[in-house]
């Protein structure tokens, strides 16, 4: 299992070299000092679309890849290929100044790399994009190609976080609300499980019943933006069977729509 992972994070290693990355090593120190001031919110702004600047976040690092899925797949290989999609999906709809940030490097690191260089490029709206797990003590052991793996198949489902930190945290709840609609509009459900006791320090207040909306104060790049910031867990790829929803392109497609139109949404509103 230990060399599964390894040749997969060095697949996924290439991939990121090829990729749209705008963010380098030389920029850390900027990245760092910039985050470490916090947020300033900028001036109110009117949502022309071309000039909507979006950074779509691709979560985690081929360094530190988050999860493992349930047949042992990274998560930055599935928060990469999504991430991609909605950056193409909303340049198409207009927004012409949308970005995909990757970066590089060890997780807490990375984290202030990403806030640096939205903060740096005066983003509008930060969109980080992430798959799903469960606390280790709710993992299960099967065996798939060969190796031990982990899977957990008690929950499923999307779900959006925002921070009371963030300086636009009315705007980051009206965008994830917006966002959550149009998920369930597509027939998706979210994940109900963050309220409950066994999810331990993972317990999260939510914010909107109807669409899956959750309050996670802390989170760097939630908290530290100088924009409008959402996260989104667009499904769980340690339910085995929503870990191949998730390799589809129906579901890809789907998540990106949604985004797309909640987006337009937002904007025919400003």
């Amino acid at each position: 299992m230990r060399h599964l992972r390894s040749v997969i994070v060095g697949l996924v290693a290439s991939i990121v070299l090829s990729s749209l990355a705008f963010v380098t090593a030389g920029e850390a120190a900027i990245a760092r000092k910039s985050a470490r001031h916090g947020p300033k919110p900028s001036p109110s702004f009117k949502c022309e679309t071309p000039k909507f600047r979006i950074v779509v976040d691709v979560g985690h690092t081929p360094d530190s890849y988050g999860a493992l899925s349930a047949r042992n797949d990274p998560e930055f290989g599935f928060n990469f290929r999504l991430a991609r999609l909605i950056t193409a999906k909303l340049k198409s709809e207009g927004f012409a100044a949308t970005r995909l940030l990757v970066t590089d490097g060890k997780a807490r690191p990375s984290l202030f790399k990403r806030v640096g260089a939205a903060n740096e490029g005066r983003a509008d709206l930060f969109l980080s994009v992430h798959h799903d797990s469960v606390p280790d003590k709710l993992l299960e052991t099967w065996e798939f190609d060969g190796a031990k793996s982990y899977f957990s198949d008690r929950f499923s489902g999307h779900s959006l976080f925002v921070s009371r930190q963030n300086p636009h945290f009315a705007t980051s709840l009206m965008l994830a609300r917006m966002i959550g609609r149009q998920l369930k509009q597509q027939g998706l459900h979210y994940a109900s499980q963050y309220t409950l006791p066994v999810m331990g320090r993972y317990r999260r207040q939510l914010l909107d019943k109807d669409v899956g909306v959750y309050r996670y104060d802390s989170l760097v790049v939630l908290s530290r933006t100088r924009s409008a910031a959402v996260l989104l867990e667009a499904g769980s790829i340690i339910n085995r069977d929503e870990e191949m929803e998730m390799n589809s392109p129906e579901r890809h497609e789907a998540v990106a729509q949604a985004v797309a139109a909640a987006m337009r949404e937002f904007c025919e509103k400003r």
